[in-house]
């Protein structure tokens, strides 16, 4: 056998060497908790919640003016209509409870356990600064959509797509499981 030989063989015997031990080490020093079955369950108390981000063909939304423009509600439904909403309806009675001083915030974005990732979704389109309110009880696939003072106007499409890529993937509320799981 040739030197050269000799040495691929030392090289190769040595990088099954270190595999093994690799191996063997990332085994010992594992560090999850419970089993794989055992992830997916939810806390005593908790519901569950579907945190999936949805396209703007799968988002229901109701829209509140509590801003003193005039038509503002109106013009903002037309404009999720416009960027393929699923659904987009104006609500001319006050939201229940009402808004708490309306002037102070762009928006107010109400939700149920059913629209987690509706919700993130239609957070992109205020450039995360609306108020968000998470009902534990709600039942209903839409989100709520309560204008507020500083509202002036829905952002562009790129606007929307560099927001949505800053919020990252939607988080599960307090309380609340994965709808997966």
């Amino acid at each position: 056998m040739s030197f050269a030989r000799v040495r691929a063989l030392a090289v190769i015997g040595a990088l099954i060497v270190a595999a093994g031990v690799f191996v063997i080490v990332a085994v010992v020093k594992d560090r999850q908790g419970g089993s794989a079955a055992d992830a997916g369950k939810c806390a005593e108390g908790s519901v569950t919640a579907n945190a999936k981000l949805p396209t703007q063909e799968e988002v229901k939304v109701t829209v509140y003016n509590a801003t003193n423009r005039t038509g503002a509600a109106s013009d903002v439904a037309n404009d999720f209509i416009s960027r393929r909403f699923k659904e987009a309806k104006v609500v001319t009675t006050a939201p229940n409870p009402p808004v708490n001083k309306p002037g102070d915030v762009v928006a107010v974005i109400r939700f149920g356990p059913q629209t987690v990732g509706a919700a993130w979704l239609v957070r992109a389109y205020f450039l995360d600064q609306a108020r968000t309110e998470f009902d534990k009880a709600r039942e209903d696939d839409k989100v709520d959509i309560i204008l507020g003072g500083r509202f002036r106007q829905l952002p562009t499409t790129t606007e929307v797509n560099q927001a949505i890529a800053a919020l990252g993937n939607p988080e599960l509320p307090e309380g609340t499981c994965a709808h997966d799981a």
